[in-house]
């Protein structure tokens, strides 16, 4: 079969839509196969990263507590992010490694170390919190990826930007010795209306010419820093918005005067209840929906089609991605219903080619995988840690015949295991036969047509996530709760449990086999 068919058809072969399907899926035991014996892609070691929003480090308008939004932001300021805590450290250091991306809407507001006008109110990015960010990326071993103030509001100054203001940033940054891996200008540009006014969106060719402005002021620093770019943000059924006037990305990609390192999107499956546009709301049904998962495959098969056209030197990045608009929904964006769609989006980002996921937000907002206030581990921070533990960088292909499953397939973290990982939407048990699955190439021996039943695989390790309820804010782990003692949290915490198979209702299982 060739790659791009396979591609083209996997998601399709894997969730049939018959109107038979349930009740046959559930009187008998669903087969999973390998649909090929060579991996598909390889994702960054730093697959799954995430971001600080600007407003959460440097102490801007948030979300906790706002019942609505104002251009984009939340209705409340909060104090600036603490990076001294040792506990902070511990729960970013259990998700390593990462990338650790700095942006968000008032990137293009921020003054860096002082205000021109010495106005108290405008929110300043000071020397200290500069400094401090950058001992936590150190302490972390993370790479770090920044937003750049763009900052034009005015048509008629698109495609005339100097980066007078970041420039001091820049000077500071290079004399101090500090790391800059990936660099983006201005944050969801595409959007600029909805957050700055209808006046203020650029145009895609006056944004090109301003981004190769930006890389050649960059690389002047930073040789190797990597461009990233357009960010663009990408609703539910609507995609870039309003046609032609938002539509910018093909053509940004296009016209750039200079080649892009990584072509990044911004997507989130749902709004939350502050958003003015409602396109999905994120309710529990929806948390669960198989359909709304889909779409991200439909928009991220849209960014890989103009990638290959226009940049395609470029890697493909999920550059922000979070459970729900403005902020996450309360009461279901922290909750264990949230678990399901994240799971699903990193498999499926893998399996359609996205080289790195970067989760909005590591902290901060209903959508944080840790609360601000508390520093307390939400559930969907137990997904990223098994992600992080078991799943390695070669992405395999699975195929099955059950409606409500999801089920992806990468090679072991630390060896040539395979580790699957069996989403199961529905709310009744299901069993799983793994007798014709087949072989990977690098364990040798016959193909999935010749296997022999002797070499049937086997699961090994088999770690279950699940909760008593979706609204649950506590979940398991084989019957555990997930917890750091001192620090230190392993594998080996959780027992195996002989009842691995079938899979409960509604749970989220990562299968190690060979």
């Amino acid at each position: 079969m060739r790659l791009n068919h396979l591609l083209d058809s996997l998601l399709l072969r894997q969730h049939p839509t018959a109107g038979g399907a349930t009740l046959a899926a559930a009187s008998a035991a669903v087969q999973l196969r390998l649909l090929d014996r060579q991996p598909l892609h390889q994702v960054d070691p730093r697959y799954l990263s995430f971001s600080i929003d600007i407003s959460v480090l440097a102490g801007g308008f948030w979300w906790e507590g706002s019942g609505n939004s104002r251009r984009g932001l939340g209705t409340l300021r909060v104090p600036p992010l603490d990076l001294n805590s040792k506990k902070l450290d511990r729960l970013v250091q259990a998700l390593a490694p990462a990338y650790l991306r700095v942006g968000g809407s008032e990137a293009d507001k921020i003054h860096y170390f002082a205000s021109p006008g010495h106005d108290a109110s405008e929110l300043i990015l000071t020397q200290t919190m500069w400094d401090s960010l950058h001992s936590f990326i150190t302490r972390n071993q993370c790479k770090f990826a920044f937003t750049y103030k763009y900052g034009l509001f005015k048509r008629r100054q698109h495609g005339e930007w100097a980066g007078t203001e970041i420039q001091q940033l820049l000077e500071y940054s290079s004399a101090q010795g500090y790391r800059l891996d990936v660099c983006e200008l201005g944050n969801e540009l595409n959007a600029y209306w909805a957050f700055h006014g209808i006046r203020s969106q650029p145009r895609a060719k006056m944004l090109a010419r301003d981004y190769a402005t930006f890389a050649r002021l960059l690389r002047r620093y930073y040789p190797d820093v990597k461009i990233c770019g357009p960010g663009s943000a990408f609703w539910p059924r609507l995609g870039e918005t309003i046609r032609p006037f938002s539509n910018i990305t093909p053509k940004f990609l296009q016209t750039m005067g200079a080649e892009l390192d990584i072509v990044d999107w911004h997507y989130y499956p749902f709004q939350s209840e502050r958003s003015p546009l409602q396109t999905r709301s994120a309710t529990l049904q929806t948390a669960l929906s198989i359909k709304s998962f889909d779409t991200f495959g439909h928009y991220s098969e849209k960014l890989r089609h103009w990638r290959d056209l226009y940049q395609p030197q470029a890697e493909l990045w999920t550059g922000e991605t979070g459970s729900a608009q403005c902020g996450g929904q309360p009461r279901i964006s922290d909750r264990f219903a949230s678990c399901f769609w994240w799971a699903d989006q990193l498999g499926q980002g893998a399996l359609l080619g996205q080289k790195v996921m970067v989760r909005q937000s590591l902290i901060g907002g209903d959508y944080g995988m840790i609360n601000r206030l508390t520093l307390k581990p939400r559930p969907d921070y137990w997904v990223s840690w098994l992600w992080g533990q078991l799943m390695g960088e070669a992405v395999y292909g699975v195929s099955n015949s059950h409606p409500d499953l999801r089920v992806y397939c990468h090679q072991h973290k630390h060896s040539s295991d395979l580790v699957l990982l069996i989403i199961n939407t529905s709310c009744a048990l299901v069993s799983i036969d793994l007798q014709s699955f087949g072989r990977p190439a690098m364990w040798g021996g016959a193909d999935r047509g010749g296997a022999s039943s002797a070499s049937t695989v086997q699961v090994q390790q088999s770690y279950s996530l699940y909760a008593n309820k979706l609204t649950a804010k506590r979940v398991f782990i084989n019957g555990v709760r997930p917890r750091l003692h001192k620090g230190q949290l392993g594998l080996q915490d959780f027992p195996q449990q002989a009842g691995s198979n079938p899979l409960r209702a509604r749970s989220i299982n990562f299968w190690r086999i060979r």
